[in-house]
């Protein structure tokens, strides 16, 4: 299913290992009902979406995505600052 539904290369895999999180991780945080934190619409570049939420281990992750080519691709993931830890656990406790 990952395969499918996600697009990932080298260069986002070493990204997201200089924030100690694999792309595994980042991509169990999208279909898992996360918290969506903002989007970015770019006139520019690639439109972008902001999501808290928690892998199958409970890591609780920030991860950013993108669109392409119809597949999501996580743009970066890292352990969010502690009051966004705060604003996803409150979000979740309310489900």
């Amino acid at each position: 299913m990952h395969d499918e539904l996600f697009d990932r290369d080298d260069a986002n895999i070493l990204h997201l290992a200089e924030h100690n999180v694999f792309p595994e991780e980042a991509e169990e945080v999208i279909p898992g009902d996360p918290f969506e934190m903002d989007y970015d619409k770019s006139e520019l570049g690639e439109d972008r979406w902001s999501y808290l939420g928690e892998t199958a281990e409970g890591k609780i992750l920030q991860v950013v995505i993108t669109m392409r080519s119809g597949r999501v691709r996580v743009a970066t993931a890292f352990e969010p600052i502690r009051r966004f830890k705060q604003l996803y656990l409150a979000f979740k406790a309310e489900q």
